[in-house]
């Protein structure tokens, strides 16, 4: 059996611009889902997921030694932020609309231990 949970259960995220691209990082809490999270985004599947959005294509770029995942969206800020008439022109808003994004997991995943849960 299987469950759909969102990225930010799993994984933090950053983002940043190069022209009228943005990267978008993933970053396994826990290094131990890094192969989940590896076979459930794929650059298809991001893609899909943030579609007319962009214009271009979507690569990805696998970190195993750091648990990351980072994808290259290309033409996806109209224009780059010295032409974008969007709110957002370097992009920074969309690593929140990511980890928004869900993903299959198995029933018996446990999702990982904060600090704070520990104390």
């Amino acid at each position: 059996m299987s469950r759909k949970i969102q990225l930010r259960d799993l994984c933090h995220s950053r983002t940043g611009d190069k022209g009228d691209s943005v990267t978008l990082s993933l970053i396994a809490y826990d290094p131990g889902h890094y192969d989940l999270i590896r076979q459930a985004v794929t650059a298809e599947s991001v893609q899909a997921y943030f579609g007319s959005m962009m214009t271009g294509t979507v690569d990805r770029y696998e970190m195993p030694n750091i648990g990351a995942l980072n994808f290259v969206l290309y033409q996806a800020l109209g224009g780059g932020c010295s032409k974008s008439l969007r709110r957002d022109i370097h992009g920074k808003a969309l690593s929140g609309v990511f980890l928004d994004m869900e993903i299959e997991v198995p029933d018996d995943l446990k999702r990982p231990v904060y600090p704070a849960q520990l104390v």
